[in-house]
């Protein structure tokens, strides 16, 4: 099917339904999504070379200490307040940023990183990754269900 259009609720004309729209063309309103997504982790794209990923991290919750040796990633804070710490090892995370609404982080490929929720209310953020991470149509609603997949 070459056509994937979001499809919108005629009650609340604003809401975004969540799926994975990739591999297929996709037009849509980012920031209204990204701050309307409620999960840890939802693929709203999968390609064969990038991904695109909501993320909603709770109050005092964290992505999790991750390195991805063979893909770089970009993150865009659409709203709260965070702490992105980044380094070549993991017990020495030497760049350290506070990161709010309109930041973006760009993670380099190998590089150790966690963004931290330093904010009183939930971190909403997009994150892309060229090559994608996740299985396509992916959804973690909270972070134990990301971390335990990531054990499967």
């Amino acid at each position: 099917m070459y056509r994937r259009y979001p499809y919108r609720d005629h009650r609340n004309p604003h809401s975004v339904p969540f799926a994975d729209y990739g591999p297929g063309p996709l037009a849509i309103d980012i920031d209204q999504a990204t701050e309307q997504n409620n999960t840890f982790r939802t693929a709203l794209w999968t390609g064969n070379h990038l991904q695109v990923t909501l993320m909603s991290i709770n109050v005092g919750e964290n992505i999790g200490l991750e390195r991805h040796p063979a893909l770089d990633q970009f993150l865009r804070i659409e709203q709260g307040e965070g702490l992105v710490k980044m380094g070549y090892t993991q017990d020495n995370l030497s760049f350290q940023a506070r990161v709010t609404d309109d930041y973006a982080i760009i993670v380099p490929a190998g590089l150790w990183h966690n963004v931290i929720n330093t904010g009183n209310r939930p971190l909403k953020l997009y994150s892309i990754y060229a090559p994608p991470q996740h299985p396509r149509g992916t959804v973690h609603r909270t972070r134990a269900d990301a971390m335990a997949a990531e054990h499967d």
